[in-house]
């Protein structure tokens, strides 16, 4: 029988399900899995809960540990699990799994390795000795049931494992990411019913769990007047945790050396320059210069370059993490000021900052959120049929010479287009917006890719006007206000 979810557990059904299904597959032979994530998202949480429902290993390794005293460590670990008297002791690392191994003799039980990069960081062999400990006719893994789960917060570094010639590829039987929660659950997660104040706190902390659980102690805005207040004393105070924990996020993968160039790079995306070229002109660097820290930057999943929906060949790079946007955006330029404290002057930095953060922080965050919505909220019956693809792109019109930007273009499985839609956060939107979409219309029509829908999302809501266009169009011109966006499709 599978374990049952803890109580004290968020969401994660799914997550659940399937690592569950995972430990409870009582066939012979020991098995791996792979769990992945960024940092703060419950990975460890996840792993815990699963262990302590099944009486399962954990052991968390440490960074900078030697391979000698990692080993120590880990037989420690397995002489308080066994209740062993006297010192359980590993020679290498291949006696250390094949006695992990034991573990699972008698029935399926997690066997946890949580922290794995820091152990293969200092024993890089340690994959390769994973690799041969579960060759599949080996006498140690046909007589065990143990489930070896591997677990780290380096992206980069946890998808080489199972990638091209690694040693674990087509080892593992579970391949589990655990996300960052999208803004419904994130609004949900935070006991926060006002969509509007739901959508500010999602624009400054995304949907990171441990924010609120581990580093606010469940500090909330009680309301939109409180916000401003609540960023002040929560996020742009030095004493808080969630001050530095951009500088620590980058600090602790090791993939990102030299990290002030990272930060530049990340603070060119910030301020606007999406494409590969923008950002080198915005750091005075050469497009090629930059390649390897772009490349870097998406493995590690702070970055993802999303393609343009009627160009090919063409991309724009998009900040992953809502609180590494608003740190280069609003924090990094006055950085000094912040962490030197004078009285009022944190609440006049946070103040001036306003239209930047409008413009740098809520728009395309809204706009990201328009299009999670369109993919994965809406209605078949909203957007005209089913979504298999939901970018933003640039239409140019040749005779003009223009070119047009579309925050939300939907696209069906035979890459027909659906919808093409338009995001404002702090704009009441009218006519004339509306207008602007039927026009890129027009033009995609001239190419046989007319869209049939038009959507309109905005945080500021609907003129009379428009609102009357929306209720006579029969369907093709659909309004999503912020209680749509959270509660309807």
């Amino acid at each position: 029988m599978r374990p049952i979810k803890p109580p004290d557990m968020f969401d994660r059904d799914w997550e659940w399900g399937q690592l569950t299904r995972f430990l409870d597959d009582d066939q012979p032979g020991a098995t791996l899995g792979i769990v992945s994530g960024r940092r703060r998202q419950g990975k460890t949480f996840l792993l815990e809960a699963a262990g302590e429902a099944t009486g399962g290993f954990y052991f968390a390794a440490i960074e900078a540990v030697p391979r000698q005293e990692a080993l120590r460590q880990l037989g420690a670990a397995v002489a308080t699990y066994l209740d062993t008297p006297g010192e359980v002791r590993f020679d290498d690392w291949a006696q250390a799994v094949d006695a992990l191994l034991v573990l699972g003799a008698q029935r399926p039980i997690p066997v946890v390795l949580d922290e794995f990069p820091y152990l293969a960081r200092e024993s890089p062999e340690l994959p390769s000795v994973i690799q041969k400990a579960l060759s599949p006719r080996r006498p140690q893994r046909t007589a065990s049931k143990a489930r070896l789960l591997l677990c780290g917060s380096s992206i980069s570094f946890m998808g080489g494992l199972l990638s091209g010639a690694a040693p674990l590829r087509g080892r593992a039987a579970l391949e589990l990411v655990v996300p960052t929660f999208n803004f419904r659950l994130a609004a949900e997660f935070w006991g926060i019913t006002d969509h509007h104040l739901a959508a500010l706190l999602y624009f400054v902390v995304g949907g990171t769990p441990a924010y609120r659980t581990e580093y606010l102690r469940g500090a909330t805005p009680a309301n939109r007047e409180s916000f401003d207040p609540w960023v002040v004393e929560h996020v742009l105070n030095p004493a808080s945790p969630l001050f530095r924990e951009v500088r620590a996020l980058l600090a602790e993968d090791p993939s990102l050396r030299e990290t002030g160039l990272y930060h530049t790079v990340l603070a060119a995306v910030a301020e606007g320059n999406a494409t590969r070229g923008g950002i080198a002109n915005r750091i005075e660097r050469k497009a090629a210069d930059i390649s390897h820290h772009l490349t870097v930057l998406e493995d590690a999943g702070l970055l993802v370059a999303d393609p343009d929906a009627f160009r090919a060949n063409r991309s724009e790079y998009r900040i992953t993490e809502p609180l590494v946007r608003f740190y280069h955006a609003i924090m990094r330029p006055y950085w000094a000021q912040l962490e030197n404290v004078r009285p009022g002057r944190t609440e006049r930095i946070w103040a001036a900052s306003r239209n930047r953060f409008l413009s740098n922080v809520a728009d395309p965050i809204f706009e990201h959120m328009s299009r999670v919505w369109s993919q994965d909220m809406a209605s078949d019956l909203t957007l005209g049929g089913f979504p298999a693809r939901v970018l933003s792109g640039v239409v140019y019109d040749p005779k003009s010479r223009a070119s047009h930007e579309v925050d939300v273009a939907v696209s069906d499985p035979e890459s027909r287009l659906l919808a093409i839609g338009e995001a404002k956060w702090d704009k009441t939107m009218g006519m004339g917006h509306l207008d602007r979409l039927q026009k890129i219309a027009d033009l995609l029509g001239e190419r046989d890719r007319r869209p049939e829908t038009l959507l309109l999302f905005s945080g500021a809501g609907f003129t009379t006007e428009l609102q009357a266009a929306a209720a006579s169009s029969a369907g093709t011109i659909q309004l999503i206000s912020l209680e749509r966006l959270y509660t309807g499709d």
